[in-house]
């Protein structure tokens, strides 16, 4: 089959490159979770980039089913630290664990003036609107 989209590559190497070399700021967007049902319902939009003091749940691995505050988003290493995924070490330390932000599903939204701005441009009812049917059909 052809490739869809021409200025997309299909290059492992090329992937991992933008991958691991990607800039904070395209790794911010990349560690995006999808809003939960409640979410989305309300705001239309699919997935925000996780911040700081939103609320989300573990949906994959050791603490799926966990729901807690985001303690810190490690761009470094692709990962989020949650409230209560923690371990601890064998000198008694307690460490939180790094869970991809894939694998969580936010279900509170730490709300400021920027966020506000992102989900009124994200909003999925909105696109169309002056082409009649479209929003209609974007929405079933």
């Amino acid at each position: 089959m052809a490739k869809l989209n021409v200025n997309k590559t299909e290059s492992r190497r090329k992937m991992r490159k933008a991958h691991f070399g990607a800039s904070s700021v395209e790794r911010r967007v990349r560690m995006s979770a999808p809003l939960s049902k409640e979410l989305f319902q309300r705001h239309h939009v699919r997935s925000l980039p996780v911040r700081t003091e939103d609320e989300v749940r573990v949906l994959r691995g050791g603490f799926k089913g966990k729901e807690g505050k985001v303690v810190q988003c490690y761009r470094k290493k692709y990962v989020i630290h949650v409230e209560r995924c923690t371990r601890d070490k064998a000198n008694g330390q307690t460490i939180h664990v790094g869970i991809d932000a894939s694998n969580v599903e936010i279900t509170k939204i730490k709300m400021d003036k920027s966020r506000k701005n992102i989900l009124d441009r994200k909003n999925r009812t909105k696109i169309g609107q002056s082409k009649g049917e479209v929003a209609a059909n974007i929405v079933d």
